[in-house]
């Protein structure tokens, strides 16, 4: 089975990908003849552990995928300091991001606060001018809102110029949605947030796509979206992920999933989590009580690792809105 770690560079952003796995390396050899791993050596470096069997090696190599370089990355469990690192690193692996966030200013409090009362209004299907009037007290977000409405394309070739018009065009689902990401992705002076952001991301685009692989319904779907992207607040916030969830306006599905991996969602998102630390023999135990293919989980994998560099990419405005 395949996953991917996202690298960030040496300013702490989301830059390349580092592929991990384990198993079958027919399956793996399959993969990489498929045109999604092909894809995303277009979009950033891709790169691949030294080791590998020859064959493996060269599948990789044919699809886009480099041999990392001896000493180019380094793993970080802790906030670093560019200026400490050692000149041959230019990637960093590692969990460092997860560290609990410095005191917000009160500006970010403020920030924090306000995306959070979105994300309940639009839960709670509130008033589109109720939604309107909060959005306009906090300049990021709206400005990565419309960003967002406008270079993904979703107002036919139009230009949204007014918040109304963008939650008009996208629909309360997708304004759901889009307002999980911004809660990760407007956070200024916060160095953690553009890697919080891709592994949220990943995570939510996964459980998405591995709900569909299992045969359950769109509204099942868009929950395992939701439940990825919420996972993580607590570590935005710092604090306890019950606290940061209490006034949101969530099923108790997702609750459940979030709070004690209880349910379906709950096991798909474990699932997602044994792949982030490496784990595949939990990975293929998991896959298997879910009657869940190892080629469904390598192809959801890769399709979330690409829309996520999409997401990434959008809101570090590299496109034009």
């Amino acid at each position: 089975m395949f996953f991917v770690h996202v690298l960030a560079n040496r300013n702490g952003t989301p830059a390349a990908l580092l592929a991990d796995g384990a198993g079958d390396a027919v399956a793996l050899l399959g993969l990489f003849e498929s045109d999604l791993a092909r894809v995303l050596p277009a979009a950033v470096p891709c790169f691949v552990p030294a080791g590998l069997e020859p064959s493996l090696r060269q599948a990789y190599a044919e699809a886009g995928w480099k041999q990392v370089d001896d000493g180019a990355v380094l793993r970080a469990n802790s906030p670093f300091v560019r200026s400490e690192l050692p000149a041959d690193v230019k990637w960093i692996d590692g969990d460092w991001y997860l560290a609990p966030p410095e005191k917000a200013s009160g500006a970010q409090a403020a920030s924090r606060s306000l995306a959070l009362q979105l994300v309940q209004l639009v839960g709670a299907d509130a008033d589109t001018h109720e939604i309107e009037a909060l959005l306009r007290q906090d300049v990021a977000l709206s400005y990565h809102l419309l960003r967002l409405v406008n270079s993904l394309g979703v107002g036919g070739g139009r230009k949204v110029n007014s918040f109304a018009q963008a939650i008009l065009i996208l629909g309360r689902q997708q304004l759901r949605r889009w307002l999980n990401l911004m809660l990760f992705a407007a956070r200024q002076g916060d160095v953690r947030s553009a890697m919080l952001l891709s592994r949220v991301a990943m995570r939510g685009r996964a459980i998405e796509l591995l709900a569909k692989a299992g045969g359950y319904d769109r509204n099942m779907q868009e929950q395992g979206f939701m439940a990825g992207m919420f996972s993580l607040l607590g570590v935005l916030f710092g604090m306890p992920l019950a606290e940061v969830l209490a006034p949101l306006a969530i099923s108790n599905a997702v609750r459940a999933a979030l709070l004690e991996r209880e349910g379906e969602l709950g096991a798909l998102l474990a699932l997602v989590e044994s792949a982030e630390r490496g784990d595949f023999a939990d990975v293929a135990a998991k896959l298997a009580g879910l009657q869940l293919d190892t080629a469904d989980f390598n192809e959801a994998v890769l399709e979330a690792a690409g829309w996520m560099l999409e997401v990434v990419k959008e809101t570090k405005g590299e496109t034009n809105a």
